[in-house]
């Protein structure tokens, strides 16, 4: 089979994934496949010394640390990309970049994703609260975000950057009218809008924070943001959606910050002091991903966050191995 219909097989079956053996049957082959097919990848293999050849279980493949995706071009094959999604990051840092050759991939899996969990995108209307974000190019979520809003063509959707009293009417507005609606947010932004506009949203309104205060605000745990929008919007809850450049999938929390993942989506917990063992439940530790979505890439990647993983296969994101790089979604520890 060559590598083109190789990457064809993978597409048609990651998002049809229902039992624990499809997900390792499909790993192992990606496993392989990227093994040949990226350098960065496969020189790394081989500079830890691994015996590829013995794996027969994700959780003994390397995973490729996400610093790479800085100062390496991380790609299986060879290809002219359609986009390049960038991190945010301050004056003088350096940046990742996820180098896409198929948007409609990550179409796929966003939209799959957000239906498992949201239910049909085209039913919500949609205001992006992203600044920081919108102020610059290469932003996976503002794509991710405005593909989500063109599924339902609602007047109400929109980004909002500073429009505040804008954001506020339209809220109370779509809070009376009884439509599904999410508010999407950087920490940050969420908190300028809850600090000067609190009032009672209808239960027909979901409000999701995507973490991250970007050096504008004093860095808090995830628990304290979520009191404070509670506080301010009446709400029993509040969402959240954990993703990253390097990757095309995302996790999603109706509350507690207890992320689940979609089923081509697979999140490990490592040992800090030892990144080759893997942690038990309820055990804080550094986060792996696995992104079966990440075809063109690399699939597993080895975070710098730090999490627990609960019984029921949800995980929390507790804060950062290294606070001096604070990525978007990013908050410290509790």
């Amino acid at each position: 089979m060559s590598p083109d219909e190789k990457i064809n097989s993978f597409r048609e079956r990651i998002f049809q994934i229902r039992s624990p053996e499809a997900f390792n049957g499909i790993a192992l082959e990606l496993f392989h496949f990227q093994l040949r097919e990226n350098i960065v990848y496969r020189d790394y293999a081989r500079h830890l010394g691994v015996d590829t050849r013995g794996i027969s279980h994700f959780t003994e493949i390397p995973f490729l640390p996400i610093v790479f995706y800085k100062n390496h071009k991380v790609i299986s094959g060879s290809f002219d990309e359609e986009v390049i999604f960038s991190s945010s990051g301050t004056s003088g840092m350096s940046v990742s970049r996820h180098y896409i050759r198929d948007l409609d991939l990550y179409k796929a899996s966003f939209l799959n994703a957000f239906r498992e969990f949201y239910g049909d995108p085209s039913e919500y209307r949609i205001l992006g609260l992203l600044p920081s974000y919108l102020e610059r190019e290469g932003s996976s979520l503002v794509y991710m975000v405005r593909e989500l809003m063109a599924a339902g063509h609602h007047s109400e959707s929109g980004f909002f950057l500073h429009e505040h009293d804008r954001l506020k009417d339209t809220l109370k507005s779509l809070s009376a009218s009884n439509h599904k609606t999410l508010l999407i947010g950087v920490s940050f932004a969420l908190l300028d809008f809850a600090e000067s506009n609190s009032f009672p949203l209808g239960k027909n309104v979901v409000v999701m924070e995507t973490g991250g205060m970007k050096g504008r605000r004093e860095e808090i745990t995830r628990e304290q943001l979520h009191h404070e929008l509670r506080t301010a919007f009446h709400l029993e809850s509040v969402h959240s959606e954990y993703g990253m450049t390097e990757l095309l999938s995302q996790a999603y929390s109706a509350g507690s910050g207890r992320f689940f993942t979609p089923a081509w989506m697979k999140v490990l917990i490592r040992d800090i002091q030892d990144p080759f063992t893997f942690l038990p439940v309820g055990k804080p530790g550094a986060i792996n991903i696995i992104d079966l979505a990440n075809i063109h890439s690399c699939a597993f990647i080895e975070t710098r966050d730090i999490g627990k993983m609960h019984p029921d296969g949800s995980f929390e994101v507790l804060g950062r191995t290294d606070a001096s790089d604070i990525r978007g979604c990013s908050l410290l520890i509790s």
